[in-house]
């Protein structure tokens, strides 16, 4: 026997949530009852955080999606002796 539970979420995270389930190919309901399951099989919540870059390697890739847009620095193939050089001079 089936029943429905209300709960109180934001909209646009509801849309967004519809939004990836069609992309899936999946209810969004069926993918509820899936986190419920592994809720009641686990006995357990898993929060994850995606890692961040740090500052210095969020500002290098800051630096390429720039020069990606500019078309920029994109000349290569570069051998592998140019790869260092150029990597050691940075």
């Amino acid at each position: 026997m089936k029943t429905l539970i209300n709960i109180k979420t934001e909209k646009e995270l509801k849309k967004n949530a519809q939004k990836v389930a069609e992309e899936l190919g999946l209810p969004l309901g069926t993918i509820l009852n899936a986190y419920l399951r592994e809720l009641v099989r686990e006995k357990r919540v898993v929060f994850s955080v995606p890692e961040l870059p740090n500052i210095h390697t969020q500002k290098i890739l800051d630096n390429i999606a720039s020069d990606i847009k500019l078309k920029k620095n994109a000349a290569g193939p570069f051998a592998y002796e140019e790869a260092v050089a150029y990597l050691d001079s940075e």
